[in-house]
């Protein structure tokens, strides 16, 4: 694993970020709720491909065909 950069939500992601994954970054921040401080985001890159981790556990990442999917974390699991 590699790690990338944190950015708040909001924000610019990284250029290194594919634009796949911008789509699916803006649909999560529109629908966080806009109340107190943004989240941070964790961008790290796991054989060679990068994750982008929302602070609430939610994720986007790019599976191995090229497409965008978004995950969230329970803790339940």
């Amino acid at each position: 694993m590699q790690l990338g950069t944190r950015w708040q939500a909001g924000g610019d992601p990284p250029p290194t970020i594919p634009a796949v994954m911008r789509d699916e970054i803006a649909r999560v921040e529109a629908a966080l709720p806009r109340v107190g401080p943004l989240p941070m985001w964790t961008l790290t890159w796991l054989e060679s491909r990068p994750i982008a981790e929302l602070d609430s556990g939610i994720e986007v990442t790019v599976d191995a065909d090229g497409a965008a999917t978004v995950s969230t974390f329970d803790p339940m699991d």
